[in-house]
């Protein structure tokens, strides 16, 4: 019998029990499931590495947020797939996370190319099952609120580069205008000039900030 050997990495301690406990009950014929789980990213770093040099995951299921929302930390889960990526480019990535915005998910699709990507809210024991057993024979597998985000993001016809779309999530998030620079690199007049260009693309030129969160949303830009 094969084994299908799986790491898992959340910063829940009860989520890490809940998935374990979900996978390891997958009836796969001819596997044996063996989940290893981490809840930081240093832990799950050093076991990537690990295998790296002697048996290998054949699935890597990453959490985006591997930390409190409150708290200043340097790396996250789509960093570690980013890391995975190079060092261990057998194994397939799949993200498991609670955000289910365009931005985010348009964003670890062009960084990380995962294999898969599943909005928390979607999860249930059903969906596991599907995912991996779609993972490791035909990927890529995305839960239905992953998949809208895709398809909303492909319809669009206007396109813009990163800049523009982090003034639009940063805006979207409830970031004050005079903030903004600390999060975009670039100077107040330059942020300024990018806002009136967007208005003018997304047909709110005349009107404030939020009809133009309000117009990117519905092209599924945020």
């Amino acid at each position: 019998m094969e084994t299908l050997r799986i790491l898992a990495i959340d910063d829940h301690e009860m989520t890490m029990l809940g998935y374990k406990f979900i996978l390891e009950g997958i009836e796969l014929e001819g596997h044996n499931i063996i989940v290893d789980t981490a809840t930081t990213y240093e832990a799950g770093k050093k076991l990537i590495e690990d295998s790296a040099h002697s048996f290998k995951y054949d699935i890597l299921f990453l959490d985006v947020q591997l930390f409190a929302p409150n708290e200043e930390q340097p790396h996250s889960g789509e960093d570690l797939g980013m890391l995975a990526r190079k060092i261990v480019p057998e194994s397939k990535i799949v993200f498991m996370s609670s955000f289910s915005d365009n931005y985010r998910i348009n964003s670890i699709l062009k960084s990380v190319d995962p294999d898969g990507y599943l909005v928390k809210t979607d999860i249930d024991p059903k969906t596991l099952e599907d995912a991996v057993k779609t993972i490791i024979s035909d990927p890529p597998y995305y839960s239905s609120k992953a998949l809208s985000a895709i398809r909303k993001k492909m319809a669009n016809d206007i396109e813009l580069d990163e800049k523009d779309k982090q003034i639009l999530f940063h805006l979207s998030k409830g970031t004050k205008n005079k903030d903004l620079e600390k999060y975009i690199r670039l100077s107040p007049s330059s942020i300024e000039n990018r806002k009136r260009h967007l208005k003018t693309l997304f047909g709110t030129e005349n009107e404030n900030d939020l009809a133009l969160i309000l117009a990117a949303k519905n092209r599924g830009f945020i």
